[in-house]
């Protein structure tokens, strides 16, 4: 969680606050404020007038501040093609602490060394450990670890008790102060922006060749009626396994789609191969001339759709079962493939043959005229 503003203390002050009533929200293993504020900093203030008694300048005394103490490159020495910096100052137990550095000696421009003490004041002052910055404003973290609970849902939550507690005052956000709700949550609201144009574009992709291979607008809406069966079962499988939905499971979606289709194809491809056949033949003159097609294409070639699902669903079985690194992220994919393999193959073995015998019955008498 993101503070913006100027001041960082108010800064320090609003995270605090914000991570403390964040850390009553359940699935909250930890909320930890960074500290924008309390840092520990020797300050060196130069006494202008006892310089100039001396004949130095402010940039004397910097130099021999910044040289002795921090330290200054002076050369570099050349091993082959490595090149390493020197680096001068003094050794460790004369900076060690402030009574050493008030006994740095400043080279005087004629001659002689005065101590540092005498051309500066000493004080430690409070100050920030480090300052974030973003868009040009100041910033404090509220790092916020979660467990159980998926960050969407979560981030929802946290964001309506920050709001309310806000409003009713318990949490002094000042004006011009903003808050940004980052980390995992945004890289998730990034891919959601995404994935709303790739799985529309997906399906219109999927629709576009169902219709340019079947030429035919009834054929293609009876496949793309898998697709909705195949979620049920992707989502009924993600429930019994306890996954929050995320960019992987949607990647399995999108993958299940393919497949999803590639049954039902086969399924429709078989139907209307015996529809045509009997067509052909002049035996499809009535509804029962029309059950008997499709009995023939639905149930007689069980055995080629089940071995097209049953392949595919062994393959993943062992990313299903897998330990090893990478697996969290590879079964959340594969998991809607699986479930909605199993939904859509038991559904589809009832839906298209029904669908489809309903589509081509219209108009056509209940029995031949022969048979009556």
């Amino acid at each position: 969680i993101k503070i913006m503003g100027d001041d960082l203390e108010k800064l320090a002050d609003v995270a605090s606050q914000i991570a403390s009533e964040v850390s009553t929200i359940r699935g909250t293993l930890s909320a930890y404020p960074e500290k924008a504020f309390g840092g520990n900093y020797l300050d060196l203030d130069i006494d202008r007038e006892a310089i100039a008694r001396y004949g130095l300048t402010t940039g004397d005394v910097q130099m021999t501040i910044m040289s002795a103490i921090g330290g200054m490159n002076v050369t570099q020495t050349i091993e082959g093609l490595e090149r390493y910096p020197v680096n001068v100052r003094y050794p460790r137990e004369y900076r060690d602490s402030i009574e050493s550095l008030k006994r740095v000696l400043v080279p005087l421009p004629g001659g002689g060394k005065v101590p540092l003490e005498q051309l500066a004041d000493f004080s430690i002052k409070k100050g920030p450990p480090g300052i974030k910055s973003e868009n040009a404003r100041r910033t404090a973290w509220v790092y916020v670890d979660l467990k159980g609970r998926d960050v969407g849902g979560y981030v929802a939550e946290a964001q309506k008790l920050v709001a309310d507690k806000i409003a009713s005052g318990e949490i002094n956000l000042p004006a011009g102060y903003n808050i940004i709700w980052s980390g995992q949550y945004e890289y998730m609201q990034k891919a959601a922006a995404t994935l709303r144009i790739i799985i529309p574009f997906t399906l219109v992709i999927i629709f576009l060749l169902l219709y340019f291979h079947f030429q035919n607008f009834t054929d293609t809406m009876i496949i793309m009626m898998t697709l909705p069966f195949a979620m049920v079962g992707g989502f009924w499988l993600l429930f019994i396994l306890g996954y929050n939905t995320s960019v992987a499971v949607w990647v399995g979606f999108i993958a299940l789609s393919g497949l999803a289709i590639e049954t039902g194809i086969v399924m429709l491809v078989y139907i209307e191969s015996a529809y045509k056949k009997a067509k052909a033949e002049g035996k499809m003159n009535s509804i029962v001339d029309l059950n008997a097609a499709i009995m023939e294409g639905a149930v007689e070639r069980v055995r080629p759709k089940m071995m097209t699902v049953m392949t595919t669903l062994i393959g993943l079985m062992p990313i299903m079962f897998g330990h090893e690194t990478g697996a969290q992220v590879m079964k959340r994919i594969a998991a809607p493939m699986v479930g909605g393999l199993i939904s859509a193959t038991i559904l589809t073995l009832f839906i298209i043959p029904a669908v489809y015998g309903l589509i081509k019955s219209a108009g056509m008498p209940a029995e031949s005229k022969e048979k009556i």
